[in-house]
């Protein structure tokens, strides 16, 4: 007599924007991203398991293809895809949204429980709730919704959440790897679900870790001669870092400004009355889309032979411990246009700009080819990695609605 109720009729256009739109629920993404503050995660300190176990259990409710690729223990990578349809030729290249599951130690100084979420003021609060546990729960949601309407997409729709962004990147470089190898990997556009205030960053800078040695020889300080003080060698390292970093600061991009240096940590001597025979130096070196962190290093070390510092009786020794690229999207590409329109669509004026922090895009644009934006709810500079983290549930609605509005918008002109 009648068909199953169990699928709904199918829509497009704007009838089809209308009925994803209506699925996304307020107290669905609250309550999931309250779950995934719970479930902790601090890098370093523990593990992204629990983490993992609540994305993946509501994606399998949710109907979506996922699986997970562990990198180290207690640490796996988890994929969610919404299929798209299969057409003359095969499926479509598809829309890539990616996050990670790692959250910064939560610190001292609270005013409750960083790990016991709640809600005030129409916030949601809890470490990792901005950076980035609300990206993750509205990315889901939308994918959802696009499920429970029908949608027929022309290209996959996936979620790739990666463990250990907030260090080395492990998790990253192992999705990079596994998707190079995969036949099957075909997305022609990524949205990293990090913080932005839903503005549109088209631009990131990149991060790069620079580890240096200095082995002098140790001896009485009464006697300084008699030894070779790593720790003034070390000093005489970081004028010529200093140096460039005021270069670099005179020729700065319209969009994400110029790469800079930081000296992060210094340790060296053992003794005051003594000649220090050892120094470690450990720098931070933010590079600009077009940087190899490897040739920023060789000139550094020309620099240091050039002045004479690894010289009678002094050794240096350095190393590139950890490299993000950055990456820069045309203003004029597609994704760019999309994301802005969505966001419109969904009630939010969202600027299009850049970010002088780092993330995982870099290495999806460089190591993949797929084109990269960032845009999620959230603040970076005011939430992330601070004391009493929140998240505005407006804008993960919001974000919520945005990315599904995406979604059913990608590749269709």
């Amino acid at each position: 007599m009648s068909n199953s109720v169990d699928r709904p009729p199918a829509l497009t256009g704007k009838a089809l924007e209308e009925r994803v739109l209506g699925l996304i629920s307020e107290d669905e993404l609250v309550a999931l991203t309250a779950a995934l503050v719970a479930a902790g995660g601090e890098n370093p300190g523990g593990t992204e398991e629990a983490t993992v176990e609540v994305l993946k259990a509501f994606a399998v409710g949710a109907g979506l293809e996922v699986s997970t690729d562990t990198v180290a223990a207690g640490r796996p990578n988890f994929t969610a895809v919404l299929p798209g349809r299969p057409q003359e030729g095969g499926v479509q290249p598809g829309i890539l949204f990616l996050g990670h599951s790692d959250v910064v130690p939560a610190g001292t100084g609270w005013e409750r429980p960083p790990f016991e979420p709640y809600v005030r003021d129409g916030r949601l609060f809890g470490r990792g709730s901005t950076d980035m546990k609300g990206g993750l729960a509205a990315v889901l949601v939308a994918l959802k919704a696009l499920r429970d309407a029908g949608a027929q997409l022309p290209g996959n729709a996936a979620l790739a959440c990666t463990v250990d962004e907030e260090d080395l990147g492990i998790g990253i470089r192992a999705y990079t790897a596994a998707a190079l190898a995969d036949p099957d990997f075909s997305y022609s556009a990524c949205v990293v679900a990090e913080p932005t205030d839903l503005e549109t960053v088209i631009g990131c800078r990149g991060d790069s870790y620079i580890e240096l040695k200095v082995t002098g020889k140790s001896a009485h300080s009464g006697r300084p001669a008699d030894g070779r003080n790593a720790i003034d060698a070390a000093a005489k390292i970081l004028a010529l870092v200093r140096e460039d970093h005021g270069r670099l600061q005179s020729e700065l991009d319209p969009l994400l400004g110029a790469g800079t240096w930081n000296i992060g940590l210094i340790r060296g001597g053992t003794g005051t009355s003594m000649v220090a025979a050892e120094c470690t130096v450990s720098l931070d070196r933010r590079l600009m889309p077009d940087d190899d962190a490897s040739l920023i290093l060789d000139k550094l070390r020309a620099q240091i032979s050039e002045a004479g510092i690894d010289s009678d009786g002094i050794t240096v020794e350095a190393e590139v411990t950890m490299e993000m690229p950055g990456f820069r999207t045309p203003q004029s590409h597609p994704l760019v246009a999309n994301a802005v329109a969505a966001l419109a669509d969904a009630g939010v004026t969202s600027a299009v700009t850049g970010w002088t922090a780092a993330c995982d895009g870099g290495f999806v644009a460089r190591d993949l080819g797929v084109p990269a934006i960032v845009m999620g709810p959230g603040g970076l500079n005011d939430q992330a990695h601070q004391v009493n983290e929140s998240v505005s549930i407006d804008e993960i609605v919001a974000a919520a609605r945005a990315y599904a509005l995406m979604c059913l918008r990608h590749g269709n002109g």
